[in-house]
């Protein structure tokens, strides 16, 4: 049937959606480490720009510090200016086969920075959930012009989407208030 093939290509993309917002919100840094942090800091590697978990082994040593340790030891000081030219201001200190990159504790404007943006990315998720949801009672309504369901069944079907984007939307509130929680916490 038309209506249950919607549901579920629906239901994928608001996932989908969902798990982008998880991937922005992993990005935003609180005062803890996390492995993570550096996925898409690129290093020169030989000509080409790898990510640095392909070049060395990311490691947390305890909550506040991230351990890089090269495979191949000339790749070190390489890795080291290229987490100092990224955008995440981090110091790291070379110890001759490990890096050692301690996160700096954040500031009270910076967290209220933060949250600012972590509120942005959620309302972006929130409007790729709705756009999914216009998308898929456009759908019905064109099956509906065409005579392949009923106005009832499009009625039910329009509201089963509608408690979806509810659930998807409730999701995305639950991830944000959890950022924030983690944001503030000092």
């Amino acid at each position: 049937m038309i209506i249950s093939e919607l549901k579920k290509v629906t239901e994928q993309k608001m996932g989908k959606s969902l798990e982008a917002l998880k991937a922005d919100l992993a990005k935003v840094r609180t005062g803890r480490a996390h492995t993570g942090l550096l996925d898409h800091v690129m290093v020169d590697y030989y000509g080409v720009p790898t990510p640095i978990n392909q070049v060395a082994n990311v490691t947390l040593l305890d909550a506040r510090t991230i351990g890089v340790q090269p495979w191949d030891k000339g790749m070190l000081t390489k890795i080291e200016k290229a987490i100092r030219e990224s955008d995440l201001g981090l110091n790291p200190a070379n110890q001759g086969d490990l890096l050692r990159i301690p996160m700096p504790p954040l500031t009270e404007e910076r967290r209220r920075d933060l949250i600012k943006v972590v509120r942005h990315e959620g309302e972006t998720a929130k409007v790729a959930i709705r756009n999914v949801r216009r998308d898929a009672i456009q759908h019905l309504k064109d099956a509906l012009k065409k005579h392949e369901i009923s106005e009832d069944e499009e009625r039910r079907a329009q509201d089963e989407i509608q408690k979806l984007t509810d659930r998807f939307v409730a999701e995305v509130d639950k991830l944000l208030a959890e950022k924030e929680k983690d944001l503030l916490a000092v």
